[in-house]
């Protein structure tokens, strides 16, 4: 708008309606948009790539690889809550951030999983948490092993946990570093006599099933544990607790692709064995028990998937007297894993 002042000069904006404002040539910032509209609206070009914002999640995942594990078999490791106990909450949780750790969640949780030597890096204790017998364990743990233990507002650890039920008392454990499945056959190489001797599991959900796997082929002999990258159990808090410090002695691998890799270990020399309840020939009955072997136990629901099954050179089942179908995963593969043992001992 154009208005006239005393001297007859016309300035704009100058208006002397109810409600205008009054544009002066400085100290006014709303005197004209001086090309910042214009500059506004031509943009800031395309927007980079997820792995090129330092901000992303995609950012910061290439940095976490760089082992032979990770590299070749791009593991993860999956957190998976393990069913709370009638005594407690029992739970495990991925860091909210990302992080290469995972929290063990209460009083009851934490104190088994310092008896079954899970590696603990930090204990955390809440403010004013009742002192009971089990968090005065957690402190003598501490004291003994040299654990880091730190005392921090509740709220923090409401975050820190992901709102858990901690009860006052959480630990966090680092993510397991899975070993590359060529790595077992090196390793049973080294080992010498006997044969090598692998359990592999296809689709075992259960992280207890697994720790109890890791369990009794550390028991009997084998030389490690084979899981698929999907659609399985990781090697959680809940599975450490479960191969009651097995797994600190036996290595378990991550495949990508489990069927291939079952292939692999055939062109290696190893008879792939698959472990089903509806299978005619019995555990008792492999002849090659006493050689390089392949043990593959089924999932606790479908059992043996049809792409592993075809892959096996041989199925067998364990005898069963009653009208049950089958066993659960972990007990199975102990059964079949000590009939493997004892026809090896006497080879």
């Amino acid at each position: 708008m154009v208005a006239h002042d005393g001297r007859g000069l016309t300035v704009p904006g100058n208006s002397r309606r109810r409600g205008a404002v009054n544009k002066t040539a400085k100290g006014n910032p709303t005197a004209g948009s001086g090309g910042r509209v214009r500059r506004g609206l031509e943009g800031r070009g395309p927007t980079p790539k997820a792995t090129n914002r330092p901000g992303h999640q995609a950012y910061r995942a290439p940095s976490k690889s760089g082992s032979k594990s990770t590299a070749k078999s791009g593991s993860k490791s999956p957190s998976r809550s393990a069913p709370a106990g009638a005594a407690g909450p029992t739970r495990t949780r991925r860091n909210p951030r990302g992080a290469d750790t995972e929290w063990v969640a209460g009083r009851n949780a934490v104190v088994e999983a310092l008896r079954a030597r899970v590696p603990v890096r930090t204990l955390y204790v809440a403010e004013q948490a009742d002192r009971d017998d089990r968090l005065r364990e957690v402190f003598g743990y501490a004291a003994e092993h040299g654990t880091g233990i730190l005392e921090v507002p509740r709220a923090e650890l409401d975050r820190l946990t992901g709102g858990a039920a901690h009860q006052g008392v959480a630990a966090r454990v680092p993510a397991y570093d899975y070993a590359h499945p060529d790595d077992l056959l090196t390793a049973a190489a080294g080992a010498g006599q006997p044969p090598p001797l692998l359990v592999a599991l296809d689709g075992v959900t259960d992280p207890r099933n697994l720790g109890a796997v890791v369990r009794s082929a550390a028991g009997f002999g084998a030389h490690g544990v084979v899981v698929p990258e999907r659609r399985s159990a990781g090697m959680t808090a809940g599975a450490w607790k479960a191969s009651a410090g097995a797994a600190a002695r036996l290595p378990v691998a991550r495949a990508t692709n489990l069927a291939r890799q079952l292939g692999a270990y055939q062109q290696a020399g190893l008879v792939v064995a698959g472990l089903s309840a509806d299978a005619t020939a019995q555990v008792g009955d492999l002849d090659d028990a006493d050689g390089p072997l392949v043990l593959v136990v089924g999932g606790e629901r479908g059992g043996l998937s049809r792409l592993v099954r075809e892959t096996c050179d041989v199925v067998v089942s364990i005898p069963m007297t009653s009208g049950l179908e089958s066993l659960n995963a972990g007990v199975a593969a102990g059964v079949a894993l000590y009939e493997i043992a004892r026809r090896r001992a006497y080879a």
